[in-house]
């Protein structure tokens, strides 16, 4: 989002590939500046260990976008790259929920996330991998999302494969979804 806030719900954040180490305090006077009452939440926002930006950056633009969340009342979508256990380090130090973005990982990570409190939000490589399938189906309702990630593909689809892996209505899924978000946006 580069001027005007959109009139729907968006989230609002920096992603790692996109800091700018000489110009870190202008992205977040922009950042600050499209967040308005539409905006659910800070994020993406997190640590990627593929991109080229320095890792100490990457913390020091994660730790401040923690701390606008925490300011603003807002969950943080995490994207999160190969720094899961650095991503837990950090969760003390948000009051707010944390949504763990594309969620893709073995269940070990998954455990390790979930017992610190995150939640976890699935997208299209939930209809392809049985592991990540098998993952799915120990995530607690409470603590689910799906997403699209502007993949080429009809959510509905990941709803229907979610409810029968979760062996639950696509109504209830739904209503739980919705309550995931109410919750989220309540701290």
């Amino acid at each position: 989002i580069k001027n005007k806030p959109p009139d729907f719900y968006y989230s609002a954040g920096i992603h790692p590939q996109d800091i700018e180490p000489e110009n870190i305090d202008n992205q977040f006077k922009n950042l600050k500046s499209i967040i308005d009452k539409n905006c659910f939440a800070i994020g993406e926002c997190g640590l990627d260990g593929l991109v080229s930006v320095d890792m100490k950056i990457q913390e020091e633009v994660f730790l401040r976008q923690i701390d606008l969340a925490n300011e603003l009342k807002k969950p943080l979508i995490i994207h999160c790259v190969r720094k899961f256990y650095e991503i837990i380090s950090f969760r003390k130090k948000s009051e707010q929920a944390m949504i763990i973005h594309g969620f893709n990982k073995k269940q070990s990570v998954a455990d390790d996330l979930l017992k610190n409190n995150f939640y976890l939000s699935f997208g299209k490589a939930v209809l392809y991998h049985l592991s990540l399938q098998d993952t799915l189906k120990t995530v607690p309702l409470d603590k689910l999302f799906l997403e699209t990630d502007n993949d080429d593909f009809n959510i509905g689809e990941l709803y229907q494969k979610v409810s029968e892996i979760k062996k639950i209505s696509i109504e209830r899924l739904q209503q739980q979804i919705v309550e995931n978000l109410e919750t989220t946006k309540n701290g």
